[in-house]
């Protein structure tokens, strides 16, 4: 391994790696310090199943593979053609996402109520139309329920799923997971998420049935989400993963997105570069290490 690390240049890898997600090469961006804000664990607390899946290395392959769940259904793909700069500034989107992601899952409540009002604004300003499967115009919000509904899905699944095939479910954590990551879309407005498998394998399928489609951007926003502007060697890597994160989804939303199925061998294949990642980043990341801090301070106080 440390063989390994010194031919990939292993501080500068991991430099660029965290700055690639969070912003800042150090990995604890100045928005990290919200994770000390606050008088309690949060939402979920060290012991959840949020904190076991968000704070895994997984959750690399599972944010791609959620960028590309997304694209699958035509208002959240024309939103983000139409209301982000996904192809000026990926990283800056990227950045975001993992912003509230990291937050929502480590923060306290206080420190999660002002990034959902963060989040809420934006939101506010994304609205607009766009094209069904039968290419009727609708209107479409980005703090509508039946939308929230769709992106939480795709985050939710993505996430759990590229956890599990890779291998860091050793206890069936599925229905846990799900019932507890629910509660973090109520600060968005979303109040009707699946609470179990069951329950998100239906919305899935219900998704399937009424709403993914393929229109006009959905080629161009996939084949960027494929082969985002990183260098050589970091497009190297991230082909690994993105193949990974492809392995992982089910035969209609490849369909929808013009993909073919890639072997389950990738997921070995990222397996050993998620553990060299994890092994040049540390296996806890800043924002995490910031949130423990807070939480033995509160436990402190109490005793």
């Amino acid at each position: 391994m440390h063989k390994i690390v010194g031919l990939l240049g292993g501080n500068r890898a991991a430099d660029s790696f965290r700055k690639t997600v969070s912003g800042d090469s150090s990995g604890a961006p100045a928005w990290s310090a919200q994770m000390a804000i606050g008088n309690d664990i949060g939402y979920f607390g060290p012991a959840s199943a949020v904190w076991e899946v968000h704070g895994c290395i997984s959750t690399i392959v599972g944010g791609i593979r959620a960028l590309l769940m997304q694209a699958a259904h035509p208002a959240a793909l024309t939103g983000v053609a139409e209301h982000s700069q996904y192809d000026s500034d990926p990283l800056g989107r990227l950045e975001r996402t993992t912003r509230w992601l990291t937050i929502t899952s480590f923060g306290s409540t206080e420190a999660i109520a002002r990034e959902a009002q963060r989040v809420n604004e934006i939101h506010k300003r994304v609205v607009g139309y766009y094209p069904d499967k039968n290419q009727e115009t609708h209107s479409y919000a980005a703090n509508d329920p039946r939308y929230l509904l769709w992106v939480h899905c795709a985050f939710t699944d993505s996430f759990l799923r590229t956890f599990q095939e890779l291998g860091y479910d050793t206890h069936d954590i599925g229905d846990r997971y799900i019932h507890e990551w629910a509660k973090s879309a109520e600060p968005l407005g979303l109040h009707s998420a699946p609470l179990s498998m069951r329950e998100l394998e239906a919305e899935m399928a219900r998704f399937v049935r009424e709403d993914v489609a393929s229109i006009a951007m959905t080629p161009p926003i996939v084949r960027f989400i494929l082969k985002p502007p990183f260098g050589r060697g970091g497009l190297f890597f991230y082909a690994i993963l993105r193949n990974a994160a492809i392995a992982t989804i089910d035969e209609p939303f490849l369909k929808v997105l013009g993909l073919k199925r890639r072997s389950k061998a990738w997921l070995k294949v990222s397996r050993i570069l998620l553990s060299f990642l994890s092994y040049i980043l540390g296996h806890e990341s800043p924002s995490q290490r910031i949130a423990r801090e807070r939480i033995r301070r509160i436990e402190s106080v109490n005793e």
